[in-house]
């Protein structure tokens, strides 16, 4: 039989939430209360992988946007990490043995920064003493005396040449560190137009002389280069020796101070070795030009190359991280080593080595979007990787190809012990498990957030003391009874259904939020039920250009849809259209035409490839329905064309496959169908209606076009009935349902959808046969009679004119 929703059943369009239940859930709170709406299967999945402390229990959270999935992962996180230690700190220092390899290095909570400031000022210090400390008397004597051994030498070689020269008469001239020699003659020694006066036998003999002279010079200084090299060393050493004296008390205090890191002692250890040589290299006036001196950043220098860099540092007591990467790039994640240029030539170094969100959350929780992370496959195998050999990845791939492999560190890995939370949908979910064995074994626990909430007592308790404390903290707000009545409305409207409440809560804090701006307006600090109105009405208006303009092409008649009349073969099926985050329902005439031929029944839109699986599904339905229906003592044969007119998109979902069932009866049996009633739902191949989606969206978008026109007492809707529960329309429907003047029908089976239609009963099978002038009757006669003509056979069959009649 068919449901009329009558006007004294106008609960059941929409659940029933009065001030008074609101009041009772107020006044009775739970103490045991969670600090999270609903969603207890996720909660426990993400206690049990917080307590599993072995390898490989990481956690995929599956769920739609905007159900809380973040909030509440963050939230448990948090509480949970206060239980854990805080980690240790890592931090990377120079290898001096190889530059390219820097040496990771942990320590507790504060110590990171402590010796940093330590080794600080021991530079400092370098910096300060030097290169004053070689102005010291003590040095200045000592190299003196380096400078007076090798002078000796030198001059007692010259001294011996200069005493042979005389014997020859020639002069020994020294000048500009440069030797030479000139003739003596009457103790004048002789320019070279005075040497060419001389007769030849004079000059001959001179330049004889001057020619033994010059290998005599040269035998005597055969030693200078060893006497130089000797007199450096000798230098060398002196500075060494007091580097280290002024050196040796500052890392003593160092050494003594970290003796048990045994880390620490190795690179102090390394350092006294090393400060020695980068003092005499950058802090030795001897060394440094004088042009570059005053350009010279000398602490700079040193720490660059002795400080160490600190990747991550903490507060003693703090507790493990909770990061959250919100652009999961390579280096965003496992860190990057930065670049300079110099002359045109690039350089790096340890002190470059940035962290990544795996360094930051190394010890506790790292949350990431599952979808950003596998749109990298370097990022996602990178993971991966790190997962299993438990060490942060950090050869980073792109710098393979820019920066060349010549310049890239290779740092010391670091050990890794994290817990990976990716948040992510359920279609990525079962997609990434079919497609990559080793996510099962690395993400064991998965956290599945639902759709909905049940409306329990409890759950309208949370609801309400949320968006209080929401309301309250953040925008300074209160809400009145009303208020709140209107908002779990809301949330019954977003989850369709009368007993459960949407588990998308973010959207009721953002009405909520909304509806504040029109208290702002009114001056007033309490949000009553038409601020909350309002807000719906201004969302509504802000997104509702598209849904307006369609019905304005309606009613112009550009697109062709009649609200009263009847008509053969035309029948107005309901829609949802889904653009952005915007959803809103409109009629759309559906037509089918039947005549003689084999074809069967053709779907126009799949013909014309606009038609996608689930709907050309719903149409081969058909078929099945009108064999099992009539075709029992006679092969179907039929050709039929149904189409969705005035469409020009992809159409999907089978919804329509009753209002398109109804339009092929009609046409088969030239019965009219009343064009002030609009139908949605799904059949089977025996006919029963079954629920589809956006049954509240799919009746007020009609009844917008009725009222546009006019509201005539006949309009009205017919819904599956197992869609009786997901009833939640606006209260102008459900008063225009208790005045008569538009009219809910649900109903179970395609006859009752027929009778209702076509104001004709269906008539029930008894004895093999329809009653007489019954629409299955006619229909059953009409498609025989069509078998028939294809057939061959009698075309003027007596039978099937007076059924026709």
């Amino acid at each position: 039989m068919t449901k009329k929703i009558s006007p004294l059943l106008t609960d059941a369009l929409a659940p029933s939430v009065s001030v008074s239940h609101v009041q009772s859930c107020m006044q009775n709170p739970y103490p045991e209360a969670l600090p999270f709406i609903g969603q207890q299967r996720a909660q426990s999945a993400l206690d049990f992988a917080l307590g599993m402390e072995l390898p490989g229990y990481n956690v995929f959270v599956m769920g739609e946007a905007a159900l809380g999935r973040f909030t509440m992962v963050k939230d448990k996180l948090e509480a949970h990490s206060k239980t854990r230690q805080t980690p240790k700190e890592w931090l990377y220092v120079n290898n001096y043995d190889d530059h390219r390899e820097p040496i990771a290095m942990f320590m507790q909570a504060g110590q990171s920064k402590e010796l940093e400031d330590d080794i600080d000022e021991f530079l400092d210090e370098v910096a300060d003493t030097f290169p004053a400390a070689f102005d010291n008397p003590g040095y200045q004597r000592k190299k003196k005396s380096i400078d007076r051994d090798f002078d000796n030498k030198y001059n007692a070689a010259l001294t011996a040449v200069e005493q042979l020269a005389a014997d020859k008469s020639v002069a020994l001239l020294e000048e500009s560190n440069l030797v030479g020699f000139a003739p003596v003659v009457d103790g004048k020694q002789l320019n070279d137009n005075e040497f060419a006066a001389l007769d030849e036998e004079l000059q001959s003999h001179f330049i004889d002389a001057i020619e033994k002279l010059e290998d005599a010079l040269i035998e005597a200084l055969i030693e200078l280069p060893r006497w130089k090299r000797e007199s450096s060393e000798t230098l060398r050493n002196l500075k060494k020796s007091t580097v280290e004296m002024a050196t040796k008390p500052l890392l003593r205090t160092l050494e003594h101070k970290y003796a048990s890191h045994i880390g620490v002692v190795r690179y102090l250890k390394d350092l006294r070795t090393e400060i020695v040589d980068a003092v005499l290299e950058w802090l030795d006036d001897d060394a440094s030009s004088e042009e570059n001196k005053d350009d010279f950043d000398s602490k700079g220098m040193l720490s660059d190359f002795f400080a160490p860099n600190i990747l991550v540092e903490y507060k003693d007591g703090a507790p493990a991280p909770v990061v959250y990467e919100p652009n999961p790039t390579f280096g965003n994640i496992f860190g990057k080593v930065e670049y300079a240029t110099s002359q045109g030539t690039l350089i790096t170094s340890y002190r470059s080595i940035q962290a990544g969100a795996l360094h930051r959350a190394n010890g506790g929780y790292l949350i990431m979007d599952a979808e950003k992370v596998l749109a990298n496959p370097q990022v996602w195998d990178g993971l991966k990787l790190s997962l299993k050999t438990h060490q942060i990845k950090n050869d980073l791939p792109y710098q393979d190809n820019s920066v060349g492999s010549s310049f890239t560190l290779k740092p010391q890995l670091i050990p890794l012990d994290v817990k990976i939370i990716l948040l992510g949908s359920r279609d990525l979910y079962y997609t990434i498990g079919e497609y990559d064995e080793e996510f099962a074994e690395l993400f064991r626990v998965l956290a599945d957030f639902d759709y909905y909430l049940p409306s329990s007592d409890k759950m309208q308790y949370q609801f309400v003391t949320k968006v209080q404390e929401y309301a309250n903290s953040t925008l300074n707000c209160t809400l009145t009874e009303q208020a709140f009545v209107r908002l779990l409305k809301f949330s019954y409207r977003q989850a369709e259904h009368h007993t459960k409440l949407s588990a998308r809560f973010a959207d009721v804090l953002e009405l909520v939020a909304e509806a504040s701006f029109y208290t702002k307006q009114d001056n007033v600090t309490t949000i009553d039920a038409e601020h909350i109105d309002e807000a719906v009405a201004g969302k509504q208006y802000r997104t509702g250009q598209l849904s307006e303009n369609m019905l304005s092409d309606i009613q112009e008649g550009h697109t062709l849809i009649a609200t009263s009349g009847k008509a053969v073969g035309k029948v107005n099926g309901l829609t949802v259209l889904h653009i952005g985050d915007t959803a809103f329902g409109t009629p759309a005439r559906i037509t089918a035409t039947v005549y003689a031929g084999a074809d069967g029944v053709i779907d126009v839109e799949r013909e014309a490839e606009l038609g996608k699986a689930i709907h050309s599904k719903g149409v081969m339905l058909l078929t099945g329905y009108l064999g099992n229906k009539y075709a029992q003592d006679f092969a179907l044969t039929l050709s039929a064309n149904i189409a969705i007119e005035q469409s020009y998109g992809y159409i999907d979902g089978d919804s329509a496959s009753l209002a398109e069932l109804c339009g092929l009866i009609s046409a088969i049996t030239k019965l009219p169908i009343n064009q002030s009633i609009a139908l949605t739902g799904s059949i089977n191949q025996h006919g029963e209606v079954q629920a589809v989606g956006g049954v509240n969206e799919k009746i007020e978008g009609f009844f917008k076009l009725c009222k546009m026109r006019g509201l005539t007492g006949e309009q009205g809707v017919i819904i599956p009935n197992s869609n009786r529960v997901n009833l939640v329309l606006d209260d102008e429907i459900v008063d225009a349902v208790a005045a008569g003047k538009f009219h809910i029908y649900a109903v179970e089976s395609v006859d009752e959808a027929l009778t209702l239609l076509i104001d004709k009963p269906a008539g029930k099978l008894k004895e093999g046969s329809y009653p007489s002038g019954s629409i299955n009757a006619l229909a059953l006669a009409r498609l025989q009679h069509i078998a028939n003509v294809v057939n061959g056979e009698d075309k003027d069959d007596d039978n099937v004119k007076e059924k026709d009649a």
